[in-house]
């Protein structure tokens, strides 16, 4: 299994931490401080495998692992306990160069120098041999992170911390498409009728007899003008029919929002502190802290 930076296994992890990220704690062992955490090695899990260790002037210059197991973290003094590692320990572990892979061979010489404290035995003693004296019935395929649970696993008995948690009810709007208007237009067709009188002018000839007919006229009143014309026009309407657009009517389209409140109603859980006490100790701190300071 790969082991990874915490930063590049996920950038974001601080969100994950609540406020807990233990990158830069100063490292103490035997009560004095010998260095600080300057990064986290997580396998493909993100299990937290290592504590990358800036040793200080404790082993000038020299850069080790701590198996998390055999740490204790002090979340209120951003500390972190490194139960009983020694200087010769240090000084006995591959230095660690953060561009190189973290392989199999190079995790055994981390855990071959932890392993006699984490299976209880005496610390080592400088000069003395740090190889596992038991006989290996692993190997690189078959190694698994459950054979070394003092190395691995976080006791967190030792941190002695009570997390109080309690239920928030989360109030979100979601928005979703419940429909679609879709406005167009369509031609209908319907046969119009129009009625336009017009006029047309034709010629009425009437001959009639006059009354003095038959009277001699005046000599010189008659005259005989052959090809004489009576001319009279003639007109008549037509009708001029077209079509022509006008606008009827305008459609304006908008949207209009219609706001309601929607109740909800749920029951929440939380937990509170009790503390039982035997005797007439002196407790401090078993109130009720204000809501401002839970911690979520």
């Amino acid at each position: 299994m790969s082991l990874h930076k915490i930063r590049d296994f996920d950038p974001d992890y601080r969100n994950h931490f609540e406020d807990q990220d233990i990158i830069g704690y100063d490292l103490y062992a035997s009560g004095d401080k010998v260095g600080s955490v300057s990064d986290l090695l997580v396998d493909d899990t993100g299990k937290i495998r290592y504590l990358i260790i800036n040793t200080g002037f404790w082993v000038l210059g020299k850069d080790v692992l701590l198996p998390i197991g055999q740490s204790q973290i002090n979340y209120s003094d951003r500390q972190i306990i490194a139960k009983g590692l020694t200087r010769d320990q240090v000084e006995a572990l591959p230095h660690y160069d953060g561009n190189m892979p973290v392989d199999y061979e190079y995790e055994e010489q981390v855990r071959n120098v932890y392993r006699p404290m984490g299976m209880g035995a005496v610390p080592v003693e400088a000069g003395a041999s740090l190889d596992p004296t038991p006989a290996l019935d692993y190997d690189r395929d078959t190694y698994n992170y459950d054979r070394d649970p003092a190395l691995y696993n976080l006791d967190e008995q030792a941190h002695q911390n009570l997390r109080l948690y309690e239920e928030r009810l989360i109030a979100n709007k979601t928005r979703m498409k419940t429909g679609e208007v879709a406005v167009g237009k369509r031609v209908e067709t319907e046969t119009a009728r129009v009625s336009v009188p017009i006029e047309k002018e034709r010629i009425v000839i009437e001959r009639t007899t006059p009354v003095n007919a038959g009277t001699a006229v005046a000599v010189g009143d008659a005259t005989f003008n052959e090809g004489e014309v009576a001319r009279v026009e003639l007109y008549e309407e037509t009708p001029d029919i077209r079509k022509e657009a006008f606008v009827r009517e305008e459609v304006s389209i908008r949207k209009e929002v219609d706001r309601e409140t929607v109740q909800a109603e749920e029951t929440l859980r939380r937990e509170e502190l009790d503390v039982d006490t035997e005797g007439h100790p002196v407790v401090d701190g078993a109130g009720n802290p204000s809501r401002s300071n839970k911690r979520v």
